[in-house]
């Protein structure tokens, strides 16, 4: 699969069919995320795989989404910024931030390139997880993210038009300047 079509076919999956899949391939899905830039090249990331039913029963109570229990894998994605803290000052904390979401991007996607299905989500009980899971409390739990297989193929959600995203020069410019052209 080229990256453009992983890029455009990702979507967030929140119907599961019981098909369990290769836990090779979603350490192989780690591994793609394990390339994302890092912050002055220090990494911050813990990606945690679940498959115990009993933790992932908990981890859907934690994030008020029923559909999580309908998967074998759970990973829990957590962040300790202290290092980055400690070169950066508080602006480190936003730079672990971002370094977490270039990470996840590039899990999802390469879960995306592995016909698999996952949804990322960030709204849960943060201490209830991170009780369970033994992260510790200055860490941040970036991401939880269920991944199976879609029970049924969906398309992509609407995107955002170019309109809406693209800006030129300045925020809320929406045309491009003409090029001057030069006498030569």
């Amino acid at each position: 699969m080229h990256l453009n079509d992983a890029i455009k076919n990702r979507k967030s999956t929140k119907k599961f069919s019981h098909r369990k899949p290769d836990w090779r391939d979603i350490i192989e899905c780690v591994e793609a995320a394990r390339h994302a830039p890092l912050a002055g090249g220090i990494p911050t990331l813990k990606f945690i795989l679940v498959s115990g039913k009993e933790k992932i029963n908990m981890i859907a109570e934690a994030c008020q989404q029923d559909f999580v229990s309908d998967v074998r894998y759970i990973v829990a994605v957590a962040s300790n910024p202290s290092l980055v803290k400690k070169s950066f000052g508080e602006r480190g904390e936003i730079y672990a931030r971002q370094q977490a979401g270039a990470a996840i991007q590039n899990f999802l996607l390469s879960i995306e390139e592995k016909k698999m299905a996952a949804c990322w989500i960030g709204h849960f009980n943060e201490n209830q997880i991170k009780r369970e899971l033994k992260i510790p409390d200055n860490a941040n739990l970036e991401a939880v993210i269920p991944v199976g297989y879609e029970f049924k193929k969906e398309k992509p959600s609407k995107k955002p038009s170019m309109d809406f995203t693209l800006n030129f020069e300045k925020y809320g410019n929406k045309k491009m300047k003409g090029i001057k052209k030069l006498d030569v």
